[in-house]
């Protein structure tokens, strides 16, 4: 018997099942991993549009900062094990949507941006997020327009607009002024490597949790390096902090404890926020089924089922309108743990528990916030890039599953090469009106999942086409 597997209650338990005992400390260090590959990206569409609504200016962005990790903590574990219908019980790490950072930047723009614009883009979050639900629950008779090479197309859709943000990552993180930085790159490197031969040249938690190895080899990393490199350069008569210098500094000044505030934003509801909130409600919907057949085709080796696929929209659509009330943008699953699954195998729902216990944890105190929040984008994207690779490939797989013939090769052609050719260049639709931009432009994953679901209604299944595993 391997030692990823102990005999418990008459039956066999790991790490590698959906309810594996595990120990509580290993449970803890594997939850965590899915922590650190989430945490930047449940901030980042907070501080992107917290900025441009100047919620920083009016005193509040601290508390929605504090509230969305609170926010994606609890609803991971509703995803994790269910209430009712809602939730999918599978590994499916939530938090802050940034396929909402287009429309929301829209919507501010339009209403005259500050606090008052923020509010009309909770209030919309509330009504969308309600209708997302329902959505949830009407999806069972729109499965069929749902099978392994449309899911399998949107999974691939979503690795490939991931696979540029791991890059940025790797190279510091294109918003710093050192992007690129050989120092960057460097540790970006030792990150990869390091998870490498963790995967596959250790045994027990060294290997199954060589993620989270990985990035604390890449802080050690950075502390050493600022004991002998500078750690500020010069950019046009301005002096600057190298991004991959960890700023100490920030967890001192945060504090150990603080309580969350409920409405610190008054909601409004207004027409012009929610129409164009209310279309990316459907397609969050889309990119969750894809996610969720990632998850369940990388971490399990089988499709989806109509039930989980029912009960993680819903959990993604009243959990955004959960997250509106504190003050959150709308929440949905995270693109990079599917891709974490998907190269660990690692689908205990006890261990991703432990994760989103953290990051309640965090709601409360904002220290230990503070210590995940001053990675460098070095080090995430050390591991970001093969994460988000490994999305890609179980898209793959999901689109061979059934066989592939000339019907499915064009589907997913057309599908991958409008959705990831808009993505990658969006400045292709700027002649459009502007909300068509926001929808169908920034990740491709919208227009690749509407061709893929017209292309399988409009296109005859061959006959001929081969079996998975045929000659």
């Amino acid at each position: 018997m391997s030692d990823t597997n102990v005999r418990g209650l008459g039956r066999i338990t790991s790490e590698y099942e959906l309810e594996g005992r595990i120990p509580t400390g290993k449970a803890i260090l594997l939850g965590m991993q899915h922590v650190l590959a989430m945490f930047v990206g449940n901030l980042t569409p907070i501080l992107v549009i917290g900025g441009a609504c100047s919620l920083g200016d009016a005193g509040i962005l601290v508390s929605v900062i504090q509230n969305a990790m609170l926010v994606a903590g609890l609803v991971t574990l509703v995803q994790l094990w269910t209430i009712g219908p809602i939730g999918a019980r599978l590994p499916c790490v939530m938090g802050t949507s940034s396929g909402f950072i287009g429309v929301s930047t829209g919507v501010a723009a339009s209403m005259g941006g500050g606090v008052a614009a923020y509010g009309a883009i909770l209030g919309a979050s509330v009504i969308g997020g309600l209708f997302e639900m329902v959505l949830g629950f009407l999806l069972k008779p729109l499965r069929r327009f749902f099978p392994s090479v449309v899911t399998g197309t949107v999974v691939t859709a979503i690795g490939l607009s991931l696979i540029s943000v791991g890059i940025n990552s790797f190279g510091g993180g294109n918003n710093n002024k050192d992007f690129g930085d050989p120092v960057n790159l460097l540790i970006g490197m030792i990150v990869l490597i390091s998870i490498i031969l963790l995967k596959h040249f250790t045994s027990g938690i060294l290997s199954s949790a060589s993620i989270l190895f990985g990035i604390i080899i890449g802080y050690i990393v950075c502390a050493v390096f600022a004991l002998f490199l500078p750690t500020t350069f010069v950019v046009e008569g301005e002096t600057y902090v190298h991004s991959w210098v960890l700023q100490w500094s920030k967890v001192a000044d945060a504090a150990w404890f603080s309580l969350p505030k409920i409405l610190p934003v008054k909601l409004v509801f207004d027409a012009r926020a929610i129409i164009p909130i209310m279309i990316m409600f459907i397609v969050t919907a889309v990119e969750t089924v894809g996610d969720l057949s990632g998850i369940t085709e990388g971490g399990l080796g089988r499709e989806a089922t109509d039930k989980e696929l029912s009960g993680g929209v819903a959990c993604d659509g009243i959990g955004s309108s959960f997250a509106a009330l504190l003050g959150v943008l709308p929440n949905t699953s995270f693109s990079q743990n599917v891709g974490l699954v998907g190269m660990t195998r690692i689908v205990n729902l006890y261990a991703i528990s432990m994760g989103a216990i953290f990051l309640v944890l965090c709601g409360f105190c904002p220290k230990l916030a503070a210590i995940v929040q001053l990675m460098p984008q070095s080090v995430l994207g050390g591991a970001a890039v093969m994460m988000f690779a490994s999305i890609v490939v179980s898209g793959i797989q999901l689109i061979t599953k059934e066989g592939i013939g000339s019907r499915e090769v064009t589907i997913v052609a057309v599908s991958l090469g409008l959705g990831y050719g808009l993505g990658s260049t969006a400045n292709v639709l700027a002649m459009l009106p502007s909300w068509f931009g926001y929808i169908f432009g920034g990740s491709g994953i919208v227009p690749a999942a509407i061709c893929a679901i017209i292309l399988n209604v409009a296109l005859k299944k061959d006959p001929e086409t081969p079996a998975k595993g045929s000659a």
